[in-house]
């Protein structure tokens, strides 16, 4: 007695749907367009509020520890600030646009070759389709079917890694990491200007470690790591900053 087999795929559900699978995205994953763009700037504004919290508070405790004259508490913070920020940006600017035009010159030279040589780049994406287990017939069949929809997308994704409608903008990144570290450094510097002698140490550290985690918790959503490492970590990097400058600066008042 013989039964009949099943008219689905090996290995795949009863119930998947083969005609809606361009629908099945999952909500929490990226997968539009732009995404990496946008990540780009988000992360460098993670990192510049992040610096600007750090690196203010550790200038502005120093002082205080050294002093409690509000003017030069004041004065060392907002040069730490505009420095820091300007720092921040240029770095920025300078990272991205050496990442971009390492893109914007592989990207040429992925045109060059599928201009001069378009057999050999159709074997060549179906070989890096067949190292990702695909068989060769039908690897052969997905790079035709991509290259006729878009030659340099399809080659570009899967021999370099890169969207080339999502390079990277080094602008962007650059104001993201200047502005978002001006709001950080003004969370330390306000805080300790606007609170009395006697209460601005401590009040200070409760505030830079209610930031600090805030932003340790969102570098964790956006690289999709586990949150409460990344809150520990930049929380206790930033108080062990804060106390080394904050011990420095004490130290150097009482000797100059």
């Amino acid at each position: 007695m013989t039964t009949e087999a099943p008219d689905v795929e090996p290995g795949l559900p009863d119930d998947l749907d083969l005609d809606g699978l361009h629908a099945q995205q999952h909500e929490h994953e990226p997968h539009e367009t732009g995404y990496r763009g946008r990540l780009n700037w988000l992360r460098a504004g993670v990192l510049g509020a992040n610096d600007g919290v750090v690196s203010t508070a550790g200038i502005v405790m120093g002082v205080a520890g050294a002093t409690t004259d509000r003017g030069t508490i004041l004065v060392a913070g907002v040069a730490g600030l505009v420095a820091g920020a300007l720092s921040m940006g240029a770095g920025e600017y300078v990272s991205v646009s050496t990442q971009r035009d390492s893109e914007l010159a592989l990207l040429d030279k992925e045109r060059g070759e599928l201009r001069d040589e378009p057999a050999e780049e159709l074997e060549e994406l179906a070989g890096l389709y067949v190292a990702k287990g695909l068989t060769e017939d039908l690897a052969l069949q997905v790079a035709q079917q991509l290259t006729a929809h878009d030659a340099l997308g399809a080659h570009a994704e899967a021999e370099l890694g890169i969207d080339p409608d999502d390079i990277t903008s080094p602008w962007a990144a650059a104001f993201a990491s200047m502005i978002s570290f001006v709001l950080g450094a003004l969370l330390p510097l306000l805080t300790i200007l606007l609170t009395g002698a006697g209460a601005r140490v401590p009040v200070t550290v409760g505030s830079v470690t209610l930031a600090l985690a805030l932003t340790g918790w969102a570098s964790a959503k956006l690289s999709y790591g586990p949150p409460g490492r990344a809150v520990l970590r930049n929380v206790g990097g930033g108080l062990l900053a804060m106390a080394v400058t904050f011990a420095v600066g004490n130290l150097l008042g009482t000797q100059v």
